[in-house]
This record gives structure tokens, C-alpha cells and sequence, in this order.
């Protein structure tokens, strides 16, 4: 009995006991497939493409490259056997020359990053390198896009702009048909389509109608008050008919003791006559009275007055009634066209004693209006009749004259219309 190499007393022959653990290397030198070296035996013509006998044989043909038939190919190799691991190695081999390839890649890439850096710290540290690179690379420039290029030559007017077209806001709008209905308490709405202005509507407790006109959703509406202000509403912001409306006072500065004179629709270019009831005013075009601002925009200067009458401009000589009824008739072209003022007297009214001693006008202008004189006076008669006067010769004078009694029928309110 002999000790073992793992401490186990037993019989056994030396030669086995010896050669056990070189059994693995043994049987790796004995076998067929690691016996021979991986390239051993591997003939170079072996790795050399040939025509598959098996294939023809078959009748198996590939498309070639220019459209004819093909005979597949095959490795001759595989006709002599090539082992699993003779494979593996020329695969390795080929994978080590890829990887050694982008190693070698990899070494140059840095060179050449490093040999950058090196160069921009030096350009960084020197001023006159920088210069001198600047003034290359503007050389460069001139050189690719200057005159010689082909596409060197200067497309870029430069000129004065031109005009920019100005696009409204109403083309922005959708176009619809709207009723403008505002109360006496200044209760404003926008109903939809255009309504009978006759039809009774519905207002709040205590409140009535006061302006009511046909409009569009893309119309302006002008607000005159009693201080002299204009006003501008949008209607497509106007609030809807289905309630009662919203307070004017909200959307624009409208102070509380000021009235509202009247109310319409801008019309481009339309003439209107503003005056004051003390008697002065002037022509004004609408373009002149268009506020941007809730503020409003100043035309008439009223002073300790107030803001009386604006109508538009529809003939060429001016009627004025006054509160002491006194009507006075003179050529339009007699009253200065302003955008902004007191404008001139149009009708002359005494100064009289009030009740508190104060001095006061004898009257005051009540209503005005345009008319041709061919035509004649017209105003409104009981029973929604209209009556006209055509021969005005007797009550023409000169503006800021008195004037004398209107005409057998006149209204009693001293207005010419309702």
C-alpha cells in the first residue's frame, strides 16, 4: 500500500497513479480535432472560391450582378474538411485584424486631437496668431464667396422698405347682421340679424329704449356724449341679445354725469356737424373722431357747457332752432371743417336773469340739421307724418344771427325730428 496524492492509503500501480493528472492534456494532444494546429494542413488554395458541383448538379443558378445566370460558389475548403476549430481560428484571426484596425484608428483620431489642442493653445496664448488666423479665414472667405464665386454676387437689395400693408381687424371678423340696442340707462347689446326697430323688446325694471340701428358684426360703433368725447366700440364685442345687455360705462370712461348725445355706426369719410348748446360748433369727418383708447378722443370743447347735437352732413345749407324757438337757416360752407375745438357761433342767443340771479342764455340750441334748399324743410308732424317747407327765404340769415319763429305747424319740442 502506498499514501495516494489525495491522502488516501490505497493499492494502486505507480504508473497510473502518475500519469492521472496529465489524463486531460493527454487526451487533448491525442485528440483528432487539437492534435493537428489550427492552420496545419489548412491549404491556401483551400480558402479560394469554386464552383458548387452539388449545385450545377441540381440545377440551382443565382442572379448575377449584370442579369445573366449564375453558378453558386463555395469555399473549396469545404470539400477537404475544415474543423470547428481550424473555422474559429481564421475567424479570430480576422476579428484581431479588425480590432488592431480600430485600435490604429483610434491612436490617429487622438493624435490629431491632440495636435489640434496643442494648436489652439498656442493661438489662444499669442494675439498675433490670432490675427494672422483672422485675417486667413476672412481671405478664405472672400475667396469662396467673393465676386469670382459662382454664386458670388450680391442678391440682397438695399433699399428703402416698403410700405406695409395694413390689415384691418374686420378681416378678421366673420361678417354678420346685428341690431345695436342701447337703453336710456345706457344698457348696451348687440342682437343677432336685423330686427323690425319697431318690435317691442325687454328691458329692466324702470329702463327704456333710447338708440336702436341695423349694423354689421365688422361695423364701429361711435358713441358722442355730452362732454364732447367720441367713443369707439367694436360691435363684434358688443354683448349678445339673448339678456339684457351690458352698462356702456364698463367698456369705455364714460363719466356718470355725462349724457349720451347720440350713437351710430362709422361710415369712412362721412361729415358731421357737432355742436353745443350754447351755439357753437363745426364739421367734423369721422375719421377725425375714431378713439383707440376707452378714454375716448376730445373733439368738441364744451367748457361749462354740454355737448347738444351731432348729425350728419346731407345738404348744403344749415337749419338751427333754439330753445326760445327761433329757427335760423345759412349756407353750409359757412362753418369751418375742424377735428378738434370750440368751432364758431351759429346762432346768437341773449343773456338773460335765471331764477338765482345768475346771468344765463335766453334759450340755447335745441336741434339742427342739413338740408338742400331745392328740396325745402323737412321735419316730423303728428301722426308719423312728415311735412316739408320749401320756400326757407324768409327765416335764411346770416350765421350767428337770431333767426325768427319757425314755421305755422313746427313741432312744439323745437326738434325736427322724434
Amino acid at each position: 500500500d502506498i499514501i495516494r496524492y489525495d491522502d488516501d492509503p490505497k493499492a494502486a500501480l505507480m504508473y497510473e497513479d502518475w500519469s492521472r493528472k496529465h489524463q486531460a492534456g493527454i487526451k487533448r494532444a491525442t485528440d483528432e480535432s487539437d492534435y493537428v494546429s489550427p492552420l496545419v494542413g489548412v491549404d491556401v488554395a483551400a480558402l479560394e472560391l469554386q464552383d458548387d458541383p452539388e449545385a450545377v448538379a441540381r440545377g440551382v443558378l443565382e442572379e448575377s450582378a449584370e442579369g445573366g445566370p449564375k453558378i453558386p460558389r463555395r469555399y473549396a475548403g469545404r470539400s477537404e474538411g475544415l474543423s470547428d476549430v481550424q473555422a474559429d481560428a481564421i475567424l479570430n484571426m480576422r476579428l484581431r485584424s479588425l480590432r488592431r484596425l480600430e485600435e490604429l484608428e483610434l491612436i490617429r483620431e487622438r493624435d490629431a486631437l491632440m495636435e489640434e489642442r496643442a494648436g489652439l493653445e498656442d493661438l489662444l496664448d499669442a494675439e498675433d496668431l490670432q490675427w494672422a488666423k483672422i485675417a486667413d479665414e476672412l481671405r478664405d472667405a472672400k475667396k469662396k464667396f467673393g465676386k469670382d464665386y459662382e454664386h458670388g454676387a450680391r442678391r440682397t437689395l438695399i433699399e428703402e422698405a416698403g410700405e406695409i400693408e395694413d390689415v384691418p381687424l374686420e378681416a378678421m371678423i366673420e361678417r354678420e347682421p346685428v341690431t345695436v340696442v342701447c337703453s336710456q340707462m345706457a344698457w348696451i347689446r348687440a342682437m343677432s340679424g336685423h330686427i323690425d326697430l319697431s318690435r317691442e323688446l325687454k328691458f329692466k325694471d324702470g329702463d327704456g329704449p333710447r338708440f336702436a340701428f341695423h349694423a354689421e358684426t365688422t361695423d364701429k360703433v361711435l358713441v358722442f356724449a355730452e362732454n364732447g368725447r367720441f367713443y369707439t366700440l367694436a360691435a363684434a364685442n358688443l354683448p349678445g341679445g339673448r339678456g339684457m345687455g351690458e352698462p356702456l360705462r364698463l367698456m369705455v370712461d364714460l363719466p356718470n354725469e355725462a349724457g349720451i348725445v347720440t350713437m351710430f355706426t362709422y361710415q369712412p369719410g362721412q361729415k358731421l356737424i357737432v355742436a353745443s348748446a350754447e351755439g357753437n360748433g363745426f364739421v367734423v369727418s369721422t375719421d377725425e373722431v375714431v378713439a383707440q383708447t376707452r378714454a375716448g378722443k376730445q373733439v368738441l370743447n364744451v367748457g361749462d357747457s354740454v355737448a347738444r347735437v351731432c348729425k350728419p352732413v346731407s345738404g348744403d345749407h344749415v337749419a338751427v332752432v333754439s330753445q326760445n324757438r327761433k329757427l335760423l337757416v345759412f349756407p353750409l360752407d359757412e362753418l369751418p371743417e375742424m377735428s378738434r375745438g370750440k368751432g364758431v357761433r351759429l346762432q346768437k342767443y341773449n343773456a338773460a336773469r335765471g331764477k338765482q340771479g345768475v346771468l344765463e342764455l335766453d334759450g340755447g340750441l335745441s336741434d339742427l340739421t342739413t338740408f338742400d334748399l331745392a328740396t325745402g324743410l323737412s321735419w316730423a308732424a303728428a301722426g308719423d307724418r312728415t311735412r316739408t317747407e320749401v320756400d326757407m327765404g324768409p327765416w335764411i340769415g346770416k350765421r350767428a344771427s337770431v333767426g325768427k319763429l319757425p314755421p305755422h305747424g313746427f313741432p312744439r319740442d323745437n326738434r325736427f325730428t322724434d
